[in-house]
């Protein structure tokens, strides 16, 4: 029991990089494993998933100053269509960082563009945290 929230949390982190982890089925097991608080178990699944999406806003905040090189993995126009996108949806898309494929990109994407790191934090973790109750409330069959 005493790994359960540290192996949850590196599940977690790990799973919101692009190194591919289900934080969900680590999540549904220790919830109806004896001796775990549900509860807990959300605030860590949310705050290493959040963690690591925060790799990847930094990843894209950092990798800006690399832009003007030949190898640099976004073109100007690629780069201006992600922005256009982005700024369709605008920075409430963060909520839906939990989405697989779509999840990492959105953070990537999200520190290119400089999104506040504060807003994009608390935007991130709602969403995360949604995903999570959500997931706990189905293994319970709550809803």
């Amino acid at each position: 029991m005493e790994y359960g929230y540290l192996t949850l949390f590196t599940t977690a982190f790990l799973a919101a990089t692009i190194i591919p982890f289900s934080s969900e089925i680590a999540l549904s097991a220790l919830s109806t494993a004896q001796g775990f608080d549900i509860w807990l178990l959300v605030i860590v699944a949310t705050t290493g998933n959040t963690l690591g999406s925060t790799v990847n806003w930094w990843l894209g905040r950092y990798c800006l100053h690399w832009r003007d090189r030949r190898w640099f993995p976004m073109k100007p126009a690629k780069l201006a269509r992600a922005t256009k996108q982005f700024n369709r949806y605008g920075i409430w898309s963060l909520l839906l960082t939990w989405i697989p494929i779509v999840g990492d990109p959105l953070a990537f994407v999200a520190g290119l563009l400089g999104v506040r790191f504060t807003i994009f934090v608390m935007l991130v973790a709602v969403g995360k945290a949604a995903r999570y109750i959500a997931v706990v409330a189905l293994v319970h069959q709550i809803f």
